[in-house]
């Protein structure tokens, strides 16, 4: 007889805003818990295994190439969102330089959040291949088929 789950299936955007592995949503995805440690590019290493649950992070070379695209998405939106927000705020005009001022705050926001973007990026794309499973605690992780270990880290 299996025992009673005793805990509850934590948020899915919790689980991604914190980068959490989306299998058990309780081991952290990133070796660093800090964005902007950027010596040595720790700030975008991940566990190659989720130490909570041995959910393998890179399903097979070059998985995470498709972050671009979501990185692309999220920084589009965080500038629509910044325009939006200039505009109601502050005005946008073609007579005076307000446009401009958008532009130069808009790229320091994009360059300064770029680190934050490019972990969410990353979170988000393996959690749309990667699903919850409520039984993480008692059945093991599925390891990738399409993995060859001397090919890890080639790209």
């Amino acid at each position: 007889m299996q025992r009673p789950h005793t805990h509850r299936k934590p948020f899915y955007f919790w689980s991604v805003f914190n980068n959490r592995c989306p299998r058990c949503r309780k081991g952290k995805l990133f070796i660093s818990d800090n964005a902007y440690t950027l010596k040595g590019s720790k700030y975008i290493k991940m566990h190659t295994d989720c130490p909570e649950c041995g959910q393998p992070t890179e399903l097979e070379v070059g998985f995470y190439y498709g972050t671009s695209y979501v990185s692309y998405a999220l920084g589009v939106a965080v500038s629509v969102a910044v325009f939006v927000a200039w505009w109601v705020l502050l005005g946008i005009s073609i007579y005076d330089n307000s446009l401009f001022w958008y532009l130069g705050v808009n790229s320091v926001l994009l360059v300064v959040l770029q680190p934050l973007l490019m972990r969410l990026s990353r979170t988000l794309w393996l959690s749309w291949f990667v699903k919850y499973d409520p039984d993480w605690d008692q059945k093991e992780a599925i390891k990738p088929e399409r993995i060859v270990p001397e090919q890890m880290g080639n790209w």
